[in-house]
């Protein structure tokens, strides 16, 4: 049971950063701020905030893009190799998005709804609730 993904940045840090030929490059994306959210086969979505820094130190001049040409798909493409590289990242994202849709599709049963009950719901006193939730202290 594969969920589907959908992808968007949602911050950028820039800074200018010399690579290793000794070319500034100027706003290089220093760090991402991003969501995924995983949709499962019955259509059940949640979503995982992440961050994932950067560094152009490594990047030739002639691959640099500027920051004023960049696309929202060429940032995500960053994140998702990085991610797609790292198998236990991947994993953790995913159980954290599964863990979210559980909680979504759980459906609390009260007792007017309970399978043998009347049908009339009954709605408990809120201070009786409060005081069964204190600790006696004698």
């Amino acid at each position: 049971m594969a969920l589907s993904y959908t992808w968007k940045i949602t911050a950028l840090k820039k800074k200018d950063q010399v690579n290793s030929e000794g070319a500034t490059l100027e706003g290089a994306v220093v760090q991402t701020y991003w969501e995924a959210e995983g949709t499962d086969e019955s259509g059940n979505k949640a979503s995982f905030q992440g961050a994932t820094p950067f560094s152009a130190e490594n990047v030739p001049s002639g691959s640099f893009v500027a920051f004023e040409e960049l696309t929202e798909e060429n940032v995500i493409s960053w994140v998702q190799n990085i991610v797609d590289n790292d198998p236990g990242y991947a994993a953790h994202i995913e159980e954290r998005i599964r863990a979210e849709i559980d909680k979504t599709i759980v459906e609390d049963v009260t007792e007017g709804s309970l399978p043998w009950s009347d049908g009339s719901e009954v709605t408990p006193d809120p201070e009786v609730l409060d005081s069964e939730d204190e600790e006696e202290v004698e």
